[in-house]
């Protein structure tokens, strides 16, 4: 009897803790443990070495933790203003990008998307805008929705209220100097936000965009993995997460390589793909 209470005890620990992390919005995904943060090939250009291209708030991996129901919750809160899906009713659906632009990862993915006639929506951290203006000009030409991502990745949740206005601002002044508009989308780093920074994105006049298929690549999965994510969570109406650029710690290179199968099997069942304002009925720009 001594045997199965002892065999029992971390059955039943497991089983709570899988449990918490369900009823918080965690998802459970094989990650590795030591991933391999850049292969070898794969050698950033001298840019994305610089302070500029820095997340401010730090990597993916060492932030999120943002829960998927507050998600939910603001959404609810905020209709016509926060948004993670859009209609439900058409096959449609919307690939986004964040953290971009840089040389290694976002070019590729801005070849997959030209091979495949399909537009995107980027949101884009404006220390870095300045650093690729040529990725962002390719952007721009091919019919690409650019967003606001905040001037330097900070996590705007932990801001006060006249810094995390300033980050809007900041990025959007560097933008403007690309685009011949303001941009009216905005997406939070790490998608961490609540109602008070939500009503200072607002007054702004952002609409603000999150999502309901999280890729999960920044946690540097593999194609497999990044496929798996996306595919078995998509559905009419769904804005899908990935990231177009990273930090050090983040290998991208299975998200650009799931991506054209992603495209083809999504086409495959049906799906069109369209920008988030398209598919919310908004305007891209301000």
């Amino acid at each position: 009897m001594k045997k199965i209470r002892m065999l029992l005890l971390p059955i039943l620990v497991i089983g709570l803790a899988v449990l918490f992390m369900y009823q918080g919005g965690y998802e459970l995904k094989l990650v590795p443990n030591e991933p391999e943060l850049r292969p070898k090939n794969v050698q950033p250009d001298p840019k994305e070495r610089t302070t500029e291209f820095a997340l401010a708030g730090g990597s993916e991996r060492e932030n999120r933790g943002f829960p998927q129901r507050e998600i939910l919750d603001l959404a609810a809160q905020f209709p016509g203003l926060f948004y993670r899906e859009g209609p439900t009713d058409v096959r449609k659906i919307a690939l986004t990008f964040d953290d971009g632009p840089d040389a290694t990862y976002t070019p590729q993915i801005l070849d997959i998307l030209k091979e495949h006639k399909i537009k995107a929506t980027f949101f884009l951290i404006g220390s870095r805008v300045g650093l690729f203006p040529e990725v962002v000009e390719r952007m721009k030409k091919e019919g690409h929705i650019i967003g606001n991502h905040s001037m330097t990745h900070a996590n705007i949740i932990k801001l006060e209220n006249k810094e995390a206005r300033q980050e809007v601002l900041e990025a959007e002044k560097e933008m403007r100097s690309f685009l011949d508009y303001r941009p009216a989308l905005f997406r939070s780093p790490y998608g961490s936000l609540d109602a008070e920074k939500i009503e200072v994105i607002e007054d702004l006049g952002y609409k603000i965009i999150a999502w309901n298929v999280d890729s999960l690549d920044w946690k540097s999965l593999t194609a497999e993995q990044v496929k798996t994510n996306i595919l078995e969570n998509v559905r009419a109406g769904s804005i899908i997460l990935q990231h177009s650029a990273g930090s050090e710690k983040e290998d991208l290179t299975g998200s650009v390589a799931a991506l054209s199968d992603i495209i083809v099997v999504l086409k495959n069942e049906g799906y069109q793909f369209v920008t988030v304002p398209e598919l919310l009925d908004i305007p891209y720009k301000q």
